[in-house]
């Protein structure tokens, strides 16, 4: 800034510090001359997550511990039983526990390898661009996240274009740069769309009649907001609505992942339980009738 760059270019400049929302926000703001109304919203906005990203830890912290718990409970039961039976069908051959301890650190030795290897084809796939776009996609599109981070997305979307109009940008300008706001790949490459046919001379519900990531009520308030002459005021209530849905839609994805780890984790440990006594009964019948 001191060198005369603008503070969108000092942000960009540190791009491996800052997220690309705030750069880009910021960006927009500093064009539409709206930067202090964007910097309160950036605030209110890192203020929001912060407090969802709390209420998520705390909904899932218990599922996310069952799971785990579960899956080292399920695999030492699942391990133990395949151990007995291999004896028994040995003619009764004794169970060496030490040795079945050894193994069981090994398995789960090699299933830390794999997630490890996992984890660091993300973050490659991440760093090279493939990752954001290939996520951004699962999330637009597969239930319980495809509602939450369309909802979040077009909320960006609509408050960032809102502020920009107001600006005095043009239209193909704002959407370009609010595209990028959404933080998602796939659902700016669906916004884009709409530049070309805005450039045409197509009105805004025109442009954005193929977009597929919008929702109905989202071209209704452009249809009102574009022959009403309030489309600033229309973008902003777009921008608060879909807000306000994405909290709903967050709250309820808690729950059904919350309720869906606790029944997976109830209904393998009945299986565990249920092998353990068929697999104990065998065995009773099976020296019974020696």
């Amino acid at each position: 800034i001191g060198n005369g760059s603008t503070l969108a270019e000092a942000v960009r400049a540190e791009n491996k510090y800052l997220p690309k929302f705030f750069i880009e926000l910021l960006a927009t703001g500093e064009k539409g001359g709206k930067l202090d109304v964007m910097l309160r919203d950036l605030a209110q906005y890192f203020e929001d997550q912060l407090e969802m990203r709390r209420e998520t830890v705390r909904a899932m912290t218990y599922p996310i511990i069952q799971l785990i718990l579960g899956w080292y409970i399920v695999s030492f039961a699942l391990g133990l039983i395949g151990r007995l039976k291999a004896a028994f069908a040995e003619g009764g051959q004794s169970f060496d526990f030490e040795s079945y301890i050894q193994w069981y650190l090994q398995l789960q030795g090699v299933v830390l390898i794999v997630f490890g290897v996992v984890f660091a084809i993300c973050v490659v796939l991440s760093r090279a661009g493939l990752f954001g776009y290939i996520w951004g996609s699962v999330a637009t599109n597969v239930w319980p996240m495809s509602r939450v981070t369309r909802m979040f997305g077009l909320a960006r979307f609509f408050r960032s274009m809102s502020l920009l109009i107001a600006g005095g940008l043009r239209i193909d300008h704002c959407i370009e740069n609010s595209a990028k706001v959404t933080a998602n790949p796939y659902m700016e490459k669906e916004l884009l769309k709409a530049v070309p046919r805005v450039k045409e001379g197509d009105t805004l519900v025109e442009a954005f009649s193929g977009v597929k990531v919008l929702l109905p009520q989202s071209r209704e308030m452009l249809h009102i907001g574009e022959t009403s002459g309030q489309l600033e005021a229309s973008l902003r209530k777009a921008s608060e609505y879909h807000l306000a849905e994405a909290m709903h839609a967050a709250a309820i994805a808690r729950r059904v992942l919350g309720v869906a780890i606790s029944l997976t984790v109830a209904l393998i440990v009945g299986y565990v339980i249920i092998s353990f006594y068929m697999t104990y009964f065998s065995m009773v019948e099976g020296l019974m009738n020696v």
